[in-house]
C-alpha cells in the first residue's frame, strides 16, 4: 500500500497537506479493504466464540501490523511531516468490554485469525461501554463512554432479526468489525445492536430507565443489578445476545449444507463464562421448531457447544431465579426444567441440578450438563474446579474437563506497543518469535552479556519517560521517570486485593513520616482500575487510593520518597503505555481465587518482575522463571482453602497483634484522611478489613511486606535486576495466545 496514492485519490494533495483526519479516514479505509481480500469462505466447520465481553482497544495501528504495512506507513508518513501516533489519536477506543474477560476474547480472535482458522466473535453493540471512569473529589464517577461515530471501526450489515421477549418483540440488527489476523485472514466480531436504542434515555451520569427495554437493551455493558429491574435487564440482554447468535449460527451452517441433524460437524461454539449460557436451551427451543424432537435436539446442541469457566468465585456463577426467567424470556423455562429433570433422573446429588430448592437456575450447570468440553484457564485454577468447586461434576465427566491456559497476543502488547523492546529483540534473535513465540528463549543465550542489559535498562527507561509524558498530558499528574514503577492495574475486586496494595502504601507512609531508612530508589506505585457501580467496598477502595495520592502528592517529607497515582477510565490504550514501562508487577490476589490473569503475562513480556501469589498463572510463571526471578509470598492455596472450610480466620486476631496492620487501617479513619476524604466511606472500609477481610488480606501482610522491601532493594543492582527483566521476557514465549488457541483447536473445536 502507498498511502501517497491513496490520499492523492480520496482528496487529490499530497500527504503533507492532508489533515490528520483525512489520513486517519483513508487509513481506516484502506485497512478494511485490505482486510476484505483476506476472508476466507470455503471451510465447513467453524467457530463461534460467544461473549459477553471483547475489550479489542483501537484497531487501526494493531491492523497495520498484521496486515504487514506498519512500518511502511509510518516512514511515509514521518517522511511527509506525519506523526502516526497523533493519527492514533484520533480513533476511539472501543467500549465493549471491561476486565480479562474481555480481553482474552480479544487476544482470542487475533490469534484465530492469525492461525488461519475460521472463527468469528459473536457479542454485543454497547453503545457506552461499562461508563467513562471520572475522579471527582476522590471518589469515582460514571459518565457515558460514547464512542460509536464515524471514525470507529463499525460496518452495518444486512443481518436482522426479531427477537421475542414475554412482553414485546425486538428488531435487531448486526454490526461487523473486521479481525485481522498476523500474517494470517480475516474473520469477524458480530456485534448485535437494536435501532430502537435511545441514547437521550441516559441522564445525570449514567443513570436510566431500566425498564425501557426498546430503548435501553444495548445502552451499557454490565447495567446496574442492584435492584430487581436491573437483573431482569441483565436477562433481557443476554437472550438477545445468544438468540441472535443461535440465529445467525443456524443459517450460515445451512448455507454451507447442514441439516442441522448434524450441526456439530459445521459449527462449534465457545461459551465464555456463564453470560452467553442461554445459547443452549435457544438453539434446543430453534430446533424443535424446525421439526428436531427435543431428546435429539439435546444431543445435537451438547455435540455443538463447549464452556470456558473463568471463575472460583461461587458468586460470580451466574444464577437466575426462575420467576425472572418467567418475566422475560417464558419459552426457555420449559426447555430448561426438562434439562433438569434428566439431570435428577440421572444422578442422586443435588448439587448437579440444574434448577436448585430456591428456584435458582444455575447456568455453569446447564453449561457443564449441555456440553462436550468444560476447561479451566490456569493449571492451579483448572484442578480447584476438578478436586473443589466443580468436583461432583468432575466425577461424572472426568473426560469433559481439560485445561487450557490463557495466552495474550504479542502483535498488541510486544510489537504495538513496545517496538523498541521488538526491535531489539529480533535483533538479538531474528524475526521468528513473531510467529513462534517459544524462540524467545534464545534471549536466554543474552543473560550475562552486560551491552544487552544495559540496552534493556535504557529501552524501559524510555518507556518510563513516554509514560511520564501520557500521564501528565491525560491527567496532569507528574512522575519521576527514575523511580520504580510498582503497578497494579486490573478491575477492581476484593479478590484482586488491590486493598492489600494500599495499606502497605499506607505502612510505608507512616515508616517514612517516622523517619525510617529508605531504599535508595523513590517508588511511584500505580493503580489502574473501576469499580463495578453496585460494588460499594471496591469504590471504597478506589477512594482510599486517591485518598493517598492526595495527601502524599501534598507532603514534601514523604513524596521525594513515594508517589501513588490513580489512572483514570484505565483501558487498552492506558494499558498500552503502562505495561511497557512497568518494573513491578503487582499480582497480589488471594491464592486459589484468581483463575488466571492476562496482565501478570503482558507485563513479563514487557520485562516487569512479578510480585505476587502462587495463584492462577503466577504459578505457571514461577515454574518458568525460577524462584530467583520472581518475588512470591502468602499463604498457599490449600492453606486458603482449608481455613474456607473450617471457617477458622478471625481478622480481629492479626489486627490486634501486628502493630503494623493496626496503624494501617487506623490510619484510614485518620484526621489526615478523613480531612480529604468521605469519612462514611472510609469508616466502612476500615470497618470491613477489621470484621471481615473475606479475602484474607492480613495473614499475607507481613510476608508481601518483607518480599516487596526486597524486590525494591534488588532493584538497585541495576545489571542483576537487568538480568531478571531478560529472563522473564524469554520465558514469556508460552504466555502466547497463539499456543492457546492451537490447543483448543486441537483437543476442542477440531476446526
Amino acid at each position: 500500500m502507498v498511502l501517497s496514492e491513496i490520499l492523492k485519490n480520496a482528496y487529490n494533495k499530497p500527504i503533507g497537506q492532508c489533515s490528520n483526519e483525512e489520513i486517519y479516514y483513508a487509513l481506516l479505509k484502506a485497512t478494511n479493504e485490505m482486510a476484505r481480500l483476506k476472508e476466507t469462505s470455503d471451510a465447513k466447520k467453524k467457530l463461534y466464540y460467544i461473549s459477553a465481553e471483547f475489550l479489542i482497544g483501537k484497531l487501526l495501528s494493531n491492523n497495520l501490523i498484521n496486515l504487514g504495512i506498519y512500518d511502511d506507513v509510518k516512514k511515509e508518513l514521518e517522511e511527509n511531516g506525519k506523526d502516526i501516533s497523533e493519527i492514533e489519536e484520533l480513533e476511539n477506543e472501543p467500549s465493549l468490554g471491561n476486565g480479562g474477560l474481555g480481553r482474552l476474547a480479544a487476544c482470542f480472535l487475533d490469534s484465530i485469525a492469525t492461525l488461519g482458522l475460521c472463527g468469528d466473535g459473536i457479542g454485543l453493540c454497547y453503545h457506552f461501554g461499562l461508563f467513562r471512569q471520572i475522579f471527582k473529589d476522590n471518589l469515582q464517577t460514571a459518565e457515558p463512554d460514547l464512542w460509536m461515530n464515524d471514525k470507529s471501526a463499525l460496518e452495518k450489515t444486512e443481518v436482522s432479526y426479531c427477537i421475542k421477549f414475554k412482553n414485546l418483540t425486538v428488531v435487531s440488527r448486526m454490526y461487523d468489525i473486521s479481525i485481522t489476523g498476523y500474517e494470517g485472514t480475516t474473520n469477524k466480531l458480530h456485534l448485535f445492536d437494536i435501532e430502537s436504542v435511545d441514547e437521550s434515555l441516559v441522564h445525570n451520569g449514567i443513570e436510566f430507565d431500566k425498564s425501557d427495554i426498546q430503548k435501553n437493551l444495548t445502552l451499557f455493558l454490565y447495567p446496574d443489578d442492584s435492584d430487581e429491574n436491573g437483573r431482569l435487564l441483565r436477562i433481557y440482554q443476554q437472550y438477545f445476545m445468544v438468540s441472535n447468535a443461535a440465529r445467525l449460527i443456524i443459517d450460515e451452517s445451512v448455507s454451507r449444507g447442514c441439516t442441522l441433524y448434524d450441526l456439530y460437524d459445521y459449527a462449534v461454539i465457545q461459551i465464555n463464562d456463564t453470560h452467553p449460557t442461554m445459547i443452549i436451551p435457544e438453539l434446543i427451543r430453534l430446533l424443535c421448531e424446525r421439526g428436531i424432537e427435543t431428546d435429539k435436539a439435546i444431543e445435537i446442541v451438547s455435540k455443538t457447544c463447549a464452556y470456558t469457566n473463568h471463575t472460583i468465585l461461587a458468586e460470580a456463577l451466574e444464577k437466575w431465579p426462575v420467576e425472572y426467567l418467567k418475566k422475560v424470556v417464558p419459552v426457555l423455562v420449559p426447555i430448561i426444567e426438562i434439562l433438569d429433570d434428566k439431570v435428577r433422573r440421572k444422578y442422586d446429588d443435588s448439587k448437579l441440578n440444574i434448577i436448585d430448592k430456591d428456584e435458582l437456575v444455575h447456568m455453569a450447570h446447564i453449561d457443564i450438563h449441555c456440553s462436550f468440553s468444560v476447561n479451566g484457564v490456569a493449571a492451579l485454577h483448572t484442578e480447584i474446579l476438578k478436586n473443589e468447586e466443580l468436583h461432583n461434576f468432575y466425577k461424572i465427566y472426568p473426560q469433559k474437563f481439560t485445561n487450557k491456559t490463557n495466552g495474550i497476543t504479542f502483535r498488541r502488547w510486544l510489537m504495538h506497543s513496545n517496538p523498541q523492546l521488538a526491535a531489539f529483540i529480533s535483533s538479538l534473535i531474528g524475526e521468528g518469535w513473531k510467529k513462534d513465540a517459544a524462540e524467545l528463549e534464545g534471549l536466554l543465550e543474552y543473560k550475562d552479556d552486560e551491552e544487552v542489559l544495559d540496552r534493556l535498562i535504557d529501552i524501559k527507561h524510555q518507556k518510563k519517560l513516554e509514560l511520564k509524558h501520557f500521564l501528565r498530558r491525560r491527567q496532569g499528574i507528574d512522575i519521576d521517570e527514575n523511580s520504580i514503577f510498582d503497578i497494579q492495574i486490573k478491575r477492581l475486586h476484593e479478590y484482586k486485593r488491590q486493598q492489600l496494595n494500599v495499606l502497605y502504601v499506607i505502612h510505608r507512609y507512616l515508616e517514612i513520616k517516622s523517619g525510617a531508612a529508605e531504599p535508595t530508589t523513590p517508588v511511584t506505585v500505580i493503580f489502574g482500575a473501576k469499580a463495578a457501580l453496585a460494588y460499594t467496598i471496591a469504590q471504597d477502595i478506589i477512594h482510599l487510593i486517591l485518598c493517598m495520592q492526595q495527601l502524599i502528592a501534598n507532603d514534601n517529607d514523604v513524596n521525594k520518597h513515594l508517589r501513588v497515582v490513580m489512572i483514570e477510565n484505565y483501558n487498552v490504550t492506558s494499558a498500552q503505555s503502562l505495561i511497557p514501562a512497568c518494573d513491578i508487577s503487582q499480582q497480589i490476589s488471594l491464592a486459589s481465587k484468581e483463575a488466571s490473569g492476562t496482565g501478570n503475562m503482558k507485563l513479563m513480556l514487557n520485562g516487569a518482575v512479578t510480585l505476587g501469589t502462587m495463584d492462577g498463572a503466577n504459578v505457571e510463571i514461577c515454574k518458568l522463571v525460577g524462584d530467583e526471578n520472581i518475588y512470591i509470598f502468602g499463604d498457599s492455596s490449600d492453606t486458603v482453602v482449608n481455613r474456607y472450610k473450617e471457617g477458622s480466620y478471625n481478622p480481629q486476631k492479626y489486627y490486634e497483634s501486628d502493630l503494623r496492620i493496626k496503624d494501617a487501617v487506623d490510619f484510614i479513619t485518620s484526621d489526615e484522611l478523613v480531612k480529604i476524604g468521605n469519612k462514611a466511606c472510609l469508616e466502612r472500609l476500615s470497618r470491613e478489613l477489621k470484621e471481615k477481610d473475606w479475602f484474607m488480606t492480613f495473614p499475607d501482610f507481613d510476608d508481601y511486606a518483607k518480599k516487596r522491601l526486597a524486590a525494591y532493594s534488588d532493584y538497585e543492582d541495576r545489571i542483576g535486576w537487568a538480568r531478571k527483566m531478560l529472563v522473564n521476557i524469554a520465558m514469556a514465549g508460552y504466555f502466547s495466545s497463539d499456543r492457546t488457541i492451537e490447543e483448543y483447536n486441537r483437543d476442542i473445536w477440531r476446526l
